[in-house]
């Protein structure tokens, strides 16, 4: 299954990416000629990570009738100094609230999506070490 996306540049540092119907606008910092108008396109691939794997977990437990009140991706990753800089290690805090969760379930659903059907940790586990914790707070 091949995919295409389109980048534009938009001048000094920005790009403005069209992904399916939406535009995501990258730029640099001042720092190093930007002008801070978007996200950075290594910031991007935290998000990345986050949304893949938050949208497994849930759909994971919605099927196991578990109904976080809230659920948060915190993610700590390792920059190289040097370039190319890139990330060595990637550290993902799934945070969750709410009445009787039960941290087996929230545990399965966090392995299946890291295991099975987020391909975006699949890409990078093959690149960095990925690892992560559960949080249940209140």
């Amino acid at each position: 299954m091949k995919q295409t996306l389109n980048t534009s540049w938009k001048g000094n540092m920005q790009f403005d990416a069209l992904v399916g119907d939406h535009h995501v606008i990258m730029d640099a910092s001042p720092e190093v000629g930007g002008e801070n108008a978007g996200v950075r396109p290594k910031s991007l691939m935290l998000a990345s990570l986050a949304g893949c794997t938050g949208m497994d977990v849930i759909s994971i437990l919605k099927k196991m009738r578990v109904e976080p009140r809230t659920f948060d991706i915190r993610i700590e990753a390792e920059l190289t100094e040097e370039h190319p800089k890139h990330y060595t290690s990637m550290h993902l805090i799934y945070e969750f609230s709410g009445d009787n969760l039960d941290e087996e379930k929230l545990r399965k659903a966090i392995d299946l999506s890291q295991e099975r059907y987020c391909g975006v940790s699949a890409a990078y586990r093959k690149a960095l070490e990925l690892t992560y914790e559960i949080r249940i707070l209140g």
